[in-house]
Order: structure tokens, then sequence, then C-alpha cells
């Protein structure tokens, strides 16, 4: 019996331990953390900053001095460089190069964010303030905050954009990206089968496209 009651305390103990340790993080930037980076300017100049990516907002987001703000006048930026990775200017948009070749391929960060709503009877929760509590968490200065605060959830998901014969193309989606190359339907299609591509697997599209450039 003695011995059961120190098992009991022990048990109780760890999960308290647990309970404290245990952080839920929920954040809406490409980099968990603010690292130091380079933003090139189109006139040269080279400005050395801690820099990361807001996928909520769609903005490139620099610290100075322990403040969060939006990089102004994105237009005279050329080139953003954060741990290895290039960031351009397209359609007033930072996307990130993520295929340097004959077809040029651009990966457009974003992310949608779930309110958590009011409480509501039963112990459920009601959505219906979901819009002011959307404005308020923007206009509070939240939305700079590397995390969010509890209960929001956050979905990233990536748009694409591909530089083809000059002609620069938005593809949704494994069937639009078909579209633009039709004349390499063949050679698309057994790839995509194959290899069981999707439109979720960066990797998978990549390696795509450099494919039918070689075929």
């Amino acid at each position: 019996m003695k011995r059961l009651i120190i098992l009991l305390v022990i048990s109780f103990v760890l999960s308290v331990a647990y309970a404290q340790v245990k952080v839920v993080e929920v954040t809406h930037y490409l980099f968990p953390e603010f690292t130091k980076g380079i933003v090139l300017m189109k006139n040269g100049i080279k400005n050395e900053t801690l820099l990361n990516y807001n996928s909520l907002t769609e903005e490139m987001i620099f610290e100075n001095n322990g403040t969060k703000l939006a990089i102004g006048q994105p237009e005279l930026v050329d080139t953003v460089f954060i741990k290895g990775r290039k960031f351009f200017l397209l359609n007033g948009k930072f996307v990130e190069l993520i295929n340097n070749s004959k077809y040029k391929l651009y990966a457009e960060h974003k992310c949608t964010i779930k309110d958590p709503g009011k409480p509501a009877a039963y112990g459920g929760t009601s959505q219906t303030s979901a819009t002011s509590t959307y404005s308020s968490f923007f206009t509070g200065g939240q939305v700079y905050d590397l995390k969010l605060p509890e209960g929001y959830e956050t979905k990233p998901f990536v748009d694409y954009w591909l530089v083809k014969d000059g002609e620069v193309s938005k593809f949704l989606s494994i069937r639009q990206l078909a579209k633009l190359f039709s004349e390499k339907d063949n050679s698309f299609k057994e790839f995509v089968k194959k290899h069981d591509v999707k439109y979720t697997d960066q990797s998978g599209i990549i390696e795509l496209i450099r494919y039918l450039e070689a075929n």
C-alpha cells in the first residue's frame, strides 16, 4: 500500500512538471525567430538587420530595438536574404525564389487564422464575434508579435508563381500547373503519376519543373 502511494505521488509530480513546461506555440511567421539578414536596395545599399516574414500580413518585418515594423517602400527593395533564402517583390508581395533556372518558381507564403470566438452555452464557443475580435487583433498591434494569443489557430499555405517564356503565371493546383505546360502534356502526366506529386509537396513540384526543363 505504501509503495502504491509513493508511485501515485511520483506520477502526480511528473504530470504537474510536464504541465508547467508544456508550451503551445502558434506563430504566423515563416521563421521561428527573427534572424539577422540583409535587405539589398535597388540603389545598391545593403542594410543588415533582424528579419522575418509575416505570412498573415504578407509583409517583410524587421526588428529595431525590440520594435517590429514592416519594411516601408518595398518597391525600392531588390532582394531580401534570410538564412540563405532569397525573397523578391512580385505583384506587391514578397515571394521566395525556390527554383532559379530556365523556369523560375516562386513561393508566396500565406497564412489563415481561426478566431477562438467567445464562450457559448454548454461549454462551446461562438464565432459570431470573429470579425470584431479579428479586427482588434490587427489594430492592437499583436499582428507583429512573434506568437499569437492563446486560442488562435493558424494554417500556413503557399501560392506558387511560375515564370515561363517571359510570362508570370500563378497556379493553385497541379491541374492549373499542367495547363501551363500543355505542350509537354505526356511528360507532365508521366512524372506526376510515377512520383505521385501533390500540390502540397513543394520539393515534388520543384523536381517536376526541373524534369520538364530537361525533357
